[in-house]
């Protein structure tokens, strides 16, 4: 039976358009969609169990995977299938679940997952910036309560001209990579890395995409409304008891708003609050904290979070005693690890990191081997989160979504900033060490600092700040809050990172909780911000103004040097064996790239000090002399020979030259050892290929004064005696003297 399909098509403008397919495939999923644009395809499918889970959160899983048969390709390594996710699906996975997760009741419990799929690539396609469409889309279909459609896109910026889902190329040559999240009526995320755009282009950017996203989530609609949309199911919601949550708030509210006001730490802070509500519970009896269950403590929080929020929206104060435009205490310090190649670290009120930085070759390159995405990164950074840096105790199991994401945004922050000819792989570790407050934004900063007292040239330091807004669209106030604690991030609704230069913006990342968030109040977030992060910078550069002007001593210096692509073979040698043995006699690391363009070989020579490194310069150089004619070269003898003496160039050595006897003096030589001996250094002059002997010609004589009365010999007259027929003056053949008589008969 063939199938019935239904189908959306998205004019993108510039004869692109996205297709939303659903009836094909996968129609045991609760929804499922095909989404396409050009030979690029996702699949999607979304599922979710009919029986709530026994937890107090939504167990929502977004997956993001991209097979390597989608480009023809086999998956790398030695197991043939795909197996734990990179780092670039991972935050893809991120982009959409942080749009997706806030649209589900916040009572709705049920097993949930999203799935989607990079079926087909197409190389001038960017498949991430669909991801958030297919997952709304394949829910719009599902009888999910989910408030309502959403979509993602990516905007870039070329030449001041917006567009929406630029190709690989076309991002290579915008200003802006952001990629928004958004429903028709409101934006919820926004992340990306800028070239040091200004505020007001910024929020021009995301007004530009939330139109083209309010075209998507229309397009879904009439989808659904085509397929046939779906009753929304029903479920068992939480348990709520509006009495219990008036008599509760009445209780705590009061003391809760003045111990926010105390401006206390985090520990004294944590511990009133605790003290609060075990006063709390202690007022019920056992058989009532038994039947309410967790609703004492769900309306507790509530109440704490209600009196923190009027705290600042009233009196301008926040739970540690700033106001809201207040930075927390920082302190920095440079060359802290005396065995890295640099370190830093950067404190601000709660929050620790400390930076490391290590510089390599291209060998050290991190390799991306994507279906969507082939290449290498020269500059990454990478960030972990340990559990004693927020004083618990859990499970340590690998490298959490968390920390590919904060790490991700911290590197996309400085990338721009490392100069195109910085001649090292650059890697930045941030280990958390404090956390209370945002940690990526201190590994920007720690990360500046580190790659500065490195001695990596970067082009200007760049800093960073978390960002909190706290409203209420009743009276219409609203706060901005600066530098935000980590019970702040929670409690806000929009928290939002911007990192960036004196000059502008270099990445943000920001997700917005409330509906209808108006430009006006966005522009003065990111204005205060700035400012936030123009101190912040003051605080960095007070600490170390400029980048070193070298590196550290212990650390290896790298220079580059371009060869012909004939002399490659010459340096590695057979099966390696020069250059295995060059790095191992100079202590170096040589690595040799070739490039496509100029069609040079690109050798690249690390070593501590410069010894080495000269080492190396000079065999190179050594292995490309190519002496010209009518020169003159310093020449050292380093064999005797019966008819002349083996020389070797002084400033190329290895390369050597046979200096023969009639070149050695104007006079007659009998004896090379008449005129030079073993470890004499003179001058030659090179004359080139010898027309006679095809040899190379270098002479010692030709640099001498002729002697007085010297008289040239004759040149040899070979034809001598001979007349032209080969007859000499006697009038005999000898062109045949040597030969025997032929003789053509046989001997009886």
């Amino acid at each position: 039976m063939i199938p019935k399909v239904f189908r959306e098509v998205i004019d993108l403008g510039d004869g692109r358009e996205i297709s939303i397919e659903t009836g094909k495939l996968a129609k045991q999923a609760h929804g499922s969609v095909v989404v396409q644009s050009g030979k690029c395809m996702l699949l999607c499918t979304v599922v979710s169990n009919y029986k709530s889970a026994d937890v107090d959160f939504l167990p929502l899983t977004v997956d993001y995977r991209e097979k390597f048969a989608a480009a023809g390709r086999y998956p790398g390594g030695f197991f043939k299938r795909e197996a734990r996710p990179s780092d670039g699906e991972v935050l893809t996975m991120r982009l959409v679940d942080r749009v997706l997760r806030p649209l589900f009741p916040k009572d709705y419990h049920s097993e949930t997952q999203v799935m989607i799929q990079l079926m087909s690539h197409d190389p001038e396609v960017m498949p991430d910036a669909m991801a958030g469409l297919a997952a709304s889309a394949a829910i719009q279909l599902s009888d999910f309560p989910f408030e309502c459609p959403i979509s993602e896109v990516r905007v870039g910026r070329i030449n001041g001209e917006f567009i929406i889902n630029p190709s690989f190329a076309q991002l290579a040559e915008s200003d802006i990579d952001m990629v928004i999240g958004a429903s028709a009526d409101s934006v919820m995320m926004v992340e990306g890395e800028m070239d040091e755009i200004s505020e007001e282009e910024m929020t021009e950017a995301i007004k530009f995409a939330h139109e083209a996203i309010k075209v998507q989530c229309a397009a879904q609609i009439k989808l659904a409304e085509a397929f046939g949309k779906k009753e929304t199911r029903e479920y068992e919601p939480e348990r709520a008891d509006e009495d219990l949550a008036k008599k509760i708030h009445d209780m705590a509210y009061d003391k809760v708003y003045a111990v926010a006001k105390a401006g206390s730490s985090k520990h004294e802070r944590g511990a009133a609050f605790a003290e609060i509500k075990e006063e709390i519970i202690a007022s019920f009896s056992e058989e009532e904290v038994e039947d309410y269950g967790g609703l004492i403590s769900k309306y507790y929080s509530k109440a704490e979070k209600a009196a923190v929020r009027d705290l600042t929206l009233n009196e301008g104060l926040r739970l540690d005693g700033r106001k809201t435009t207040d930075i927390r205490p920082i302190w920095c310090e440079v060359d802290y690890l005396p065995s890295t190649h640099g370190s830093s670290i950067f404190t601000r009120g709660e929050t620790q990191a400390l930076a490391t930085v290590t510089l390599g070759t291209s060998r050290e390159a991190n390799q991306i081997d994507m279906p969507s995405y082939e290449g290498e990164e020269r500059f990454y950074l990478h960030y972990n989160f340990p559990p004693f840096s927020t004083g618990e105790a859990r499970p340590i199991r690998g490298t959490s979504r968390r920390e590919v994401g904060h790490g991700n945004l911290a590197q996309r922050a400085l990338k721009g900033m490392v100069p195109d000819d910085c001649p090292y792989t650059v890697r930045v570790v941030s280990e958390i060490l404090e956390s209370n407050g945002s940690s990526s934004m201190a590994t920007v900063c720690a990360g500046t600092m580190a790659m500065m007292d490195a001695g990596v040239q970067l082009k200007k330091p760049v800093s960073g700040i978390a960002m909190g807004l706290i409203s209420d669209a009743d009276s219409g106030k609203y706060a901005v809050l600066s530098d935000i604690l980590g019970d702040e991030d929670h409690l806000g609704d929009m928290d939002f990172k911007v990192t960036g230069t004196a000059d502008g913006i270099t990445a943000c990342q920001m997700d917005i909780k409330v509906k209808g968030l108006s430009y006006e109040i966005l522009v003065n977030a990111l204005k205060q911000a700035r400012d936030g992060r123009l101190h912040i910078l003051g605080k960095i550069t007070d600490t170390i103004e400029t980048p070193n002007e070298s590196v550290k001593d212990h650390a290896p210096t790298m220079i580059s040097r371009r060869i012909p692509n004939e002399f490659i073979g010459a340096l590695i040698g057979p099966g390696g064996k020069v250059i295995q043995e060059l790095q191992k006699e100079t202590e170096t690391t040589i690595v040799i790239n070739e490039d496509p363009v100029t069609e040079e070989g690109i050798v690249e020579i690390l070593g501590v000090g410069s010894k080495g490194i000269d080492a190396v310069m000079a065999h190179i150089d050594a292995m490309m002399f190519k002496p010209e004619v009518g020169s003159v070269y310093e020449v050292k003898v380093i064999k005797m020979l019966d008819f002349g003496a083996v020389v070797e160039y002084t400033e190329a050595p290895g390369n050597e030259v046979l200096l023969h006897v009639s070149e050695l003096a104007w006079e007659r030589t009998e004896n090379v050892s008449d005129v030079v001996n073993m470890g004499d250094v003179f001058d030659v002059k090179y004359f080139g290929i010898d027309k006679r002997t095809r040899k190379e010609k270098v002479s010692r004589k030709a640099l001498l004064p002729k002697p007085e009365g010297y008289a040239e010999r004759p040149p040899r007259d070979n034809n001598r005696g001979r007349d032209n027929r080969g007859r000499d003056n006697r009038g005999r053949d000898n062109r045949g003297d040597n030969k025997k008589p032929r003789n053509d008969k046989k001997e009886d």
